[in-house]
């Protein structure tokens, strides 16, 4: 846990220096677009946060490698993440390609053919290196033919993609929502490896989770309403897609019937749970994109009809709008973590995570719909006021104009 935490730092901290620097560079070469009609944010402001955070994610993963060939006992099984170079190495070209690709379409507003084969490009790299679904928890453990794997990988790695992507229209909320989702993610693998592989805790899906929370934290400051700087499409891809990857890694790295098939449940976790803690992106994802076609568009023709944009609509304050995307995010990815760890670690019946999920997602729901009762309100007030006529309106001579 050492290691991980101290890489996450390491994330955090050059992310969050490089975004000063990105920040400045733009402001002092004017590189930031105009403001679009969809923008909530009333002022031109850079998009080219995504280098920094990629700069900081590669800084922690060259910090991982450098810890696995030092030899040191304590962390010498670290080097098992690095025993098939090729993995790493594909996942890092995949980040490469994205970011460039994101940055230019910041700055000249790519077609959008043009950025889904590069997303797919990048996908079908990291499925060529291996880092791909190798099974399912159904009737035990079921194998996945390698064609099949390999076109499922690339499928949910662009999928997972734009669906971050979609909700990147408020200051701090992809970068929030993407803390919350890994961090959960982290500690799910992180305590699944303690169970099936006690000798070593490290494995390739929690080592892009945790840097992944670091990148976020360290790119928060400046991205916090009113935001600084924008994490763009270079960000919003790469979240997507090391988010992907960690999770599609899980499944190759872990045995899901290792963890008890007397928990049915808890053997579809690996599955499950990445599509959960990115719940609010998927969700807005797929009703941007039935909204869309039954609008005769592109499923990538953008509008403002996301749920950010809707919250706001609603009457809820900027802020207000973030932190309950934050408190859908955080019910529904801790609720399924709960599943895991309560009859693990505590005896506890896993119904109990179920009631955590009902509970939370109630107070969300009221408090994400408490403006249309405040405005209902509002609206019944000024039916039953008695109309009065303005002061001196007998002594007006003539029309108003």
């Amino acid at each position: 846990m050492t290691l991980f935490l101290s890489l996450a730092l390491l994330a955090a901290l050059v992310t969050f220096g490089g975004s000063i620097v990105v920040w400045k560079l733009s402001l002092k070469y004017r590189l930031y677009p105009k403001i679009r009609e969809r923008d909530v944010h009333t002022r031109p402001t850079p998009r080219l946060g995504g280098i920094a955070m990629f700069v900081g994610i590669v800084v922690a993963i060259g910090a991982a490698a450098f810890v696995s060939s030092l030899g040191v006992s304590r962390f010498s099984n670290v080097s098992i993440i690095f025993e098939n170079p090729g993995q790493i190495l594909a996942i890092l070209g995949a980040a490469l390609l994205i970011v460039a690709m994101g940055v230019a379409d910041d700055i000249w507003d790519l077609d959008w053919t043009t950025k889904l084969a590069g997303q797919f490009i990048a996908g079908g790299l990291i499925a060529w290196q291996g880092v791909t679904i190798v099974s399912l928890p159904i009737a035990g453990i079921t194998l996945i033919p390698s064609w099949l794997s390999a076109t499922l990988t690339v499928f949910v790695i662009v999928l997972v993609m734009n669906a971050v992507n979609f909700i990147d229209g408020l200051d701090g909320l992809v970068a929030g929502v993407s803390l919350i989702a890994n961090g959960v993610f982290f500690l799910y693998t992180y305590l699944l490896v303690q169970q099936t592989s006690p000798l070593n805790y490290f494995n390739l899906a929690s080592l892009l989770a945790v840097i992944v929370v670091g990148a976020c934290a360290g790119f928060l400051p400046l991205n916090w309403h009113p935001a600084k700087l924008f994490m763009g499409d270079a960000g919003a891809l790469l979240i997507g897609l090391l988010t992907a990857t960690a999770a599609i890694a899980v499944t190759g790295t872990i045995n899901p019937g290792s963890v008890g098939f007397e928990n049915l449940f808890a053997a579809f976790i690996p599955i499950l749970l990445p599509f959960v803690v990115l719940v609010i992106p998927l969700l807005d994802f797929g009703l941007a994109v039935v909204r869309r076609l039954s609008a005769g568009k592109s499923p990538f023709a953008a509008d403002r009809k996301h749920l950010h944009h809707r919250l706001l609509d609603m009457g809820h304050s900027h802020l207000n709008a973030v932190l309950i995307l934050y408190g859908w995010t955080a019910v529904a990815s801790v609720g399924c973590l709960l599943t895991y760890v309560l009859p693990t670690y505590f005896g506890v019946d896993s119904a109990w995570a179920f009631v955590f999920l009902g509970v939370g997602f109630l107070v969300c729901a009221v408090i994400t719909l408490a403006p249309l009762g405040r405005r209902k309100r509002l609206t019944i007030a000024a039916e039953e006021r008695p109309s009065t006529p303005p002061a001196g309106a007998d002594e007006l001579e003539g029309p108003a104009r």
